[in-house]
C-alpha cells in the first residue's frame, strides 16, 4: 500500500508541474501575436505574468496535496518512495529537469529544511537532458554553398512564418549579405560541412524578435542574431524604413549580429527574459551553450524565462564550486550600503546580498519594503540596466569558510537572518547576483578614455531606465556597476520607484541674491520631490568625468526633459532600447517593398 500511496502522490506532483508547464507555453507562444499586432503594452504585461507562474502553480500544488492526502511526517520512508516513484515517471518526458525542480519546490513549502538532502529532493538530477530532443527538429539547416547566401537568406526569412510581410525584402538581403562580407572571414576556405543552423523559433523581447543561428564550418561556429523589427510605429532616431507614409504593419530586419559578445548582450542577466515557445528547453540551451562560452545553463535557462530552474542550476554550480575551491567569503569591496551587507568569494564571481535588521538614518523603510523594490525590478523590463537577482531562502553555507571579519558584520548588522547549525552557517533570506566593479572604484584607476565610456554609459543608462519608467533615487556612483563588456549598470534598489511617481521640480529663485551663494538651501522639499538642477552639484565632483558627462548628457540636469519622459510614458508610449550598438543596426532608408 505504501508504494500505491507513494505513486499517487508523485502523479499529483507532476500533474502540478504540467499544469504550469503549459500554462507557460501558452502565455509564452502568445507573443508572436502580440509582436505582430505591435502591442507592447501587452508584451510587457505577459512577461509580467508569467514570472508569477511558477510560484502560483506551487502555492496551488502544496494546497492539493494537503487536501487530497493525509501528509505523514518525512521521516517515514514514504517520502523517500515518492522521490523514487516520481523519478520513473520523467524518463519519457520532455522537460524532466524542470519536473524535478517543480517537486523540490512543493516538497520544499510542505517541509522543514533539515530534510533538503538528495534522500528527500533532486539536490542533484536523477536524469541527462544531454540527448533530449523534441519531436520536431528545434533547428533548420540552411546550405549557401549549394544554393547561394541570397537564396538562403529569402527562405529562411520566409521560414519563420510570420502573419506580416516583410515590407523590404530585397533590401533587408541586400543588407545582410553586405553585413555578411563585412563580419565573417573573407579568406576562410569553406569545409564540406559549411553550413548555417537557426533556432526555428524566434525568440521575442519587448519590440523585436530574433533569429537566433550559427555559421558552422569545420570545427569553427560563429553565432549570429538577426533583430527582427515591426513597423508598425517605428519611431527611432534613425527615420522610418517607409517613405514617410505609415503603414498598416510589417516587418524589416533591423541588423545582423555575430561574435560572442554581440550574443552575450543579447542573452544579459540585465535584461528582461526571452520568450520563446519550446517543447524540450533543454534542446534549446544545447544549442545555445557553445555559442556563449561564459554562460551556463543557470543563466541561459533563466533567459527564456525558466528562473526557478536557472536559480536551482545555479545553487549545484555553487555547491560544486564550494567543493573544489577553499578561498573563504570575505566583506566585498567598496562603500558599504545601510540597507544589504553585501559578501563574495573572491573565486567565484558573484556577490551574496542579506538584508540589515536595521537601516540608520535617514533611511525610512521595512524589510518587506526592500524585498518589494526587488521583486519590482525582477517584473519589470530591466533594459540592460539593472542587475537581475535569484532569491534564496533557507541557505547553507560552510562556517568554516567565513572570514572573521564577515562573521563579526553579519552578527552586528544580519543577526535576525543567520543562524548557526553545527559547522554550517544557515542564511535565511538573500539575493545573488552577478559580481561587478563598482563605479566608483572603476573611476579610481580609469584612464581619460575609460573615464569618457564610463561618463556615455552612466548617463545612458540613467535615460534608458527613465524610458523604462524607473528612476533610481539614489545616483551614487556606488549603485552603479561596470559589467565585464563595459557596461554601466544599477544595482542598488532600496531607493528605486516608477518614474511617474516623481516630481521634477525647477529650483525656485532666491528670494535674496546673496542667499544662492548661501551654504543653505532656500527651497524645501517634498517627499517625492526631485530637483535635477542638483545633479551636478552633488555628483560630478570628478573634473575629467564632469566634463565628458556634461557634452554627452546635459540634458539629464533639465527638469523639463524628466517631465517629458513621463508625459510620453503616460501616454503609453514605449520607447526603443536596444540591446545592441547603433553601429550595428542597418541605416533604414526607403526601399521599393519587396514583401
Amino acid at each position: 500500500m505504501a508504494w500505491v500511496e507513494a505513486k499517487r502522490l508523485a502523479e499529483a506532483f507532476l500533474d502540478g508541474f504540467d499544469g504550469h508547464y503549459r500554462l507557460f507555453r501558452e502565455i509564452t507562444s502568445g507573443a508572436r501575436w502580440r509582436f505582430e499586432q505591435g502591442d507592447w503594452v501587452a508584451a510587457q504585461c505577459a512577461a509580467r505574468e508569467r514570472i508569477g507562474f511558477y510560484d502560483q502553480r506551487v502555492i496551488e500544488t502544496t494546497a492539493k496535496l494537503r487536501r487530497d492526502f493525509q501528509l505523514r511526517s518525512p521521516e517515514d520512508q514514504l517520502w523517500q518512495r515518492v522521490k523514487v516513484e516520481y523519478a520513473r515517471l520523467l524518463p519519457q518526458h520532455h522537460q524532466p529537469e524542470l519536473a524535478e525542480t517543480f517537486y523540490n519546490s512543493v516538497f520544499c513549502r510542505l517541509f522543514d529544511r533539515r530534510y533538503y538532502n538528495n534522500a528527500y529532493i533532486f539536490v542533484w538530477p536523477m536524469l541527462s537532458t544531454e540527448h533530449l530532443e523534441a519531436e520536431v527538429p528545434i533547428f533548420r539547416p540552411y546550405y549557401p554553398a549549394r544554393d547561394g547566401f541570397a537564396r538562403v537568406l529569402w527562405v529562411l526569412l520566409e521560414d519563420l512564418n510570420f502573419g506580416l510581410p516583410f515590407l523590404y525584402r530585397r533590401r533587408d538581403i541586400r543588407n545582410l549579405m553586405r553585413a555578411i562580407r563585412e563580419r565573417l572571414p573573407a579568406n576562410r576556405a569553406r569545409q564540406q560541412n559549411f553550413q548555417l543552423l537557426v533556432l526555428s523559433e524566434p525568440f521575442f523581447r519587448n519590440k523585436a524578435a530574433y533569429v537566433i543561428g550559427k555559421v558552422v564550418n569545420g570545427a569553427e561556429q560563429v553565432p549570429f542574431v538577426i533583430p527582427i523589427m515591426n513597423h508598425q510605429d517605428q519611431r527611432d532616431a534613425q527615420g522610418s524604413p517607409g517613405d514617410g507614409n505609415q503603414s498598416s504593419g510589417g516587418l524589416y530586419v533591423d541588423g545582423l549580429l555575430t561574435g560572442e559578445d554581440d550574443i552575450s548582450n543579447i542573452f544579459s542577466f540585465s535584461r528582461a527574459y526571452f520568450m520563446v515557445d519550446t517543447e524540450v528547453p533543454a534542446a534549446v540551451v544545447d544549442f545555445l551553450r557553445p555559442l556563449m562560452r561564459y554562460k551556463g545553463k543557470a543563466e541561459l535557462y533563466t533567459a527564456i524565462g525558466l528562473q526557478k530552474f536557472g536559480k536551482a542550476e545555479f545553487y549545484r554550480d555553487f555547491l560544486k564550486h564550494l567543493r573544489y575551491s577553499s578561498d573563504e567569503f570575505t566583506v566585498a569591496p567598496g562603500i558599504r550600503g545601510m540597507v544589504m551587507c553585501v559578501f563574495m568569494l573572491p573565486s567565484f564571481p558573484y556577490v551574496f546580498k542579506v538584508i540589515k535588521d536595521h537601516f540608520p538614518p535617514p533611511k525610512e523603510m521595512t524589510r518587506e519594503q526592500v524585498k518589494q523594490k526587488y521583486l519590482m525590478v525582477k517584473l519589470h523590463d530591466r533594459v540592460g540596466r539593472m542587475a537581475d537577482s535569484w532569491e534564496y531562502s533557507h541557505v547553507a553555507f560552510p562556517r568554516e569558510r567565513f572570514s572573521d571579519e564577515l562573521i563579526t558584520l553579519l552578527r552586528e548588522e544580519c543577526a535576525g537572518s543567520i543562524e548557526q547549525s553545527g559547522d554550517q552557517l544557515i542564511i535565511k533570506h538573500l539575493y545573488i547576483e552577478r559580481r561587478m566593479s563598482p563605479l566608483n572604484i572603476y573611476l579610481g584607476s580609469a584612464n581619460d578614455d575609460e573615464i569618457v565610456h564610463a561618463a556615455a554609459e552612466y548617463g545612458d543608462a540613467i535615460k534608458q531606465l527613465a524610458a523604462a519608467n524607473i528612476f533610481p533615487g539614489d545616483f551614487l556612483f556606488k549603485n552603479f556597476g561596470v559589467t565585464r563588456h563595459g557596461r554601466v549598470v544599477f544595482y542598488d534598489y532600496d531607493e528605486i520607484c516608477y518614474l511617474t511617481e516623481c516630481r521634477f521640480r525647477d529650483i525656485p529663485p532666491p528670494p535674496f541674491p546673496e542667499m544662492e551663494f548661501s551654504e543653505d538651501v532656500w527651497y524645501t522639499a517634498a517627499p517625492g520631490d526631485v530637483f535635477p538642477e542638483e545633479f551636478e552639484t552633488f555628483l560630478l565632483t570628478e573634473p575629467r568625468f564632469r566634463k565628458a558627462f556634461r557634452k554627452l548628457h546635459r540634458e539629464i540636469f533639465d527638469p523639463a526633459w524628466w517631465r517629458e519622459r513621463q508625459q510620453a510614458i503616460q501616454q503609453g508610449v514605449v520607447e526603443d532600447v536596444f540591446p545592441y550598438s547603433p553601429e550595428k543596426r542597418f541605416n533604414q532608408q526607403p526601399a521599393d517593398r519587396a514583401g
